[in-house]
Formats: structure tokens, C-alpha cells, sequence
């Protein structure tokens, strides 16, 4: 097992920012391949298919990445982790499933809403059993109300697109607009469930990523276990409906994949260093900020820029400084 160096909270807090930038940058392209191909399974399947190309590439030419490739084999014979965790990269397809069949009921706000929710209250839960290489953390009245507080205000920075959908979430960015709340009880399980297995699969490719002495192994692992969930999937529906539109010829509807290997390796990177809560709270802001800019800089139809829109991004940087500053023992009560 090789032991790498752990960032300190100044370094790593803004790495985990970065990394949540390519996540809206990747949604939006994602989402136009989608629409073009006229097929949500077959754009998460170039999105993972073109991700796994890179990520072979990185590890067959970088002496790191042939370094982490021959240990993997070795880490899972030997049972230096669960083999489950191999199969974190399943949890990713599960998020792309959760896109591609709620988003048109929800609509992107609600569905921001419920993956966030999920995710910070499996980042509590998993520091607190310990299941990431940083172990346990401790569950802080602090860190709690800082993990409220940002549910909150990314309810509150998505607030505009329910306003512009006239209060009826499944109208918001396009929507089908169901009846009323029951109807969105079960589309909103599954967002939820994929936000909330989204902290164990980090605390998954952390432990592997020190195993395997580096994160290019564990976001190639990731990448073959998603690729082959969803090119299962994607046989089904080809075989029930039928192929969509063929593969488009410009060259940036293929950069979802690259885009998916920053973040997911970076995450593994950052989970021993940070822990999971603080690590998804950190992509968590820079999603916000990131979905923020492409609004400014390059809008999609229909998009609202409002001052809730601003407001919100800044308070949910608020609340995660709020929840990962190292504050003293009984700082609430004092």
C-alpha cells in the first residue's frame, strides 16, 4: 500500500471547488448530446464510453498510472478493501439514469435539490462510521447546521427556476408537470438515492486510491464498472426501442468524459485528505458556482440569472466554510 501525502484544508478545500466545476460543464454537455442523439442512455454511454478511453490512455502512458494499473489486480485478489468497491463506478450510472428518466418530471431544480440533500447527509453519515480512508469524524452540532444551511441555500440559489415554471416543479426547465406533490414522491427517490450513494462512492475509490497508490487506478476501475452498467442498459433499450440519431461530427459534444475523469479523480484524491462531507460539500459549491458562470457566459434558452440565483451561491460558500472550519470543542455552546 502506498501512503501519499495528506493536503491540508487550504489546499485541498479549493481542489474539491475545481472539481465541482466540471460538473455542470459536463451536465450541459451531456445534455446536448442527449437531445441531438435523441437518447439520454446512449449520451451517458459516449459520456462514460469516451472517459474509459481516456482514463486507459493516462494509465498505459504515465509511469504512475502503469504503477496504480498493476497493483489493482494484486489489491483484489489479496482483499486489501471490499471487492465491492470496485462497483462504486456503478453508483455514477445510477446518477445518469436519475438524469436521464427524472429530470423532464422534476425538472434541474428539484432534481439539484434532491441529489444535494442526499449527498450531505451520506457525507455525515459515512465520516461518521468511518467508511472513507480519512475514518471516522465526528457528526458536530456545527457541521450539521452547516449541512442544513447549504440544503437551504441551494433550494434557495434554484429558487428562480420553480418562480419561472409558476410554482409547478415538474414545469421547471421543461418538465411534464405532474398533478401534485404524491406524483413526485417516487421520481424523487431516485435523485435521492443516487445523491446519497454519491458519498459512499467517493469513501469507495478513496480507500482504493490508497491501495492502489494512486487515483488514475481508481477512476479507471470506475469507469469500466459504469461502462458496463450502462452499455447493458443501453442493449435493452436498443433491443426494445430501437437506436436513436447517429453520433454527431463536432468534437466538443465528447468532452462529458474527460470532464467526468477530473472530477471523479479528484475526489478519490481528496477523501483522505478532507473526509467525504467536506470533500462533497467542496464540489457541492463549485457545481453551484460553476452552473452560475455557464448561465452568465453561456446561457442556454431560458435560463434566469436572479439575484436569489447569486445570493444562494454565496450562502451555500458560507455554510460549507461554516462546516469545515476545524472550530474548538464547544464552540456552539460558547
Amino acid at each position: 500500500m502506498t501512503s501519499s501525502p495528506r493536503l491540508p484544508l487550504l489546499a485541498g478545500l479549493p481542489l474539491a471547488v475545481g472539481a465541482g466545476l466540471a460538473i455542470p460543464v459536463q451536465g450541459r454537455i451531456n445534455g446536448a448530446l442527449g437531445t441531438r442523439l435523441n437518447d439520454g442512455i446512449a449520451a451517458a454511454v459516449v459520456s462514460f464510453s469516451t472517459g474509459l478511453v481516456v482514463m486507459i490512455l493516462v494509465s498505459l502512458l504515465l509511469p504512475r498510472g502503469r504503477a496504480g494499473l498493476a497493483k489493482i489486480l494484486p489489491a483484489v485478489r489479496s482483499r486489501a478493501f471490499p471487492r465491492i468497491y470496485v462497483l462504486a463506478g456503478g453508483i455514477g450510472a445510477l446518477l445518469v439514469f436519475a438524469q436521464s428518466f427524472t429530470v423532464g418530471i422534476l425538472g434541474v431544480a428539484l432534481f439539484t435539490v434532491a441529489t444535494v440533500t442526499g449527498q450531505t447527509v451520506s457525507g455525515l453519515l459515512v465520516d461518521k462510521l468511518g467508511i472513507g480512508p480519512a475514518g471516522r469524524k465526528p457528526v458536530t452540532a456545527i457541521r450539521v447546521i452547516g449541512c442544513l444551511l447549504t440544503i437551504a441555500a441551494v433550494a434557495w440559489a434554484v429558487s428562480p427556476r420553480f418562480a419561472a415554471a409558476g410554482g409547478t416543479p415538474g414545469m421547471a426547465d421543461g418538465g411534464a408537470g405532474p398533478d401534485g406533490p404524491a406524483a413526485l414522491l417516487v421520481p424523487l427517490l431516485l435523485p435521492v438515492a443516487a445523491g446519497f450513494l454519491m458519498s459512499f462512492q467517493q469513501a469507495m475509490n478513496g480507500t482504493a486510491t490508497v491501495h492502489y497508490g494512486t487515483p488514475i487506478a481508481a477512476t479507471l476501475v470506475n469507469f469500466v464498472a459504469g461502462s458496463v452498467v450502462l452499455w447493458t442498459a443501453y442493449a435493452v433499450k436498443v433491443s426494445v426501442a430501437g437506436p436513436g440519431n447517429p453520433l454527431p461530427a463536432e468534437w466538443w459534444y465528447y468532452l462529458g468524459g474527460p470532464m467526468g475523469c477530473v472530477f471523479i479523480g479528484l475526489g478519490a484524491l481528496l477523501v483522505r485528505s478532507l473526509g467525504v462531507l467536506v470533500t462533497g460539500l467542496g464540489m457541492i459549491a463549485g457545481q453551484l458556482l460553476g452552473s452560475l458562470a455557464l448561465d452568465v457566459v453561456l446561457p442556454a434558452p431560458g435560463t434566469i440569472v436572479a439575484p436569489a440565483t447569486v445570493l444562494g451561491t454565496i450562502l451555500t460558500l458560507a455554510a460549507i466554510i461554516l462546516a469545515t472550519l476545524p472550530w474548538p470543542r464547544g464552540a456552539l455552546r460558547r
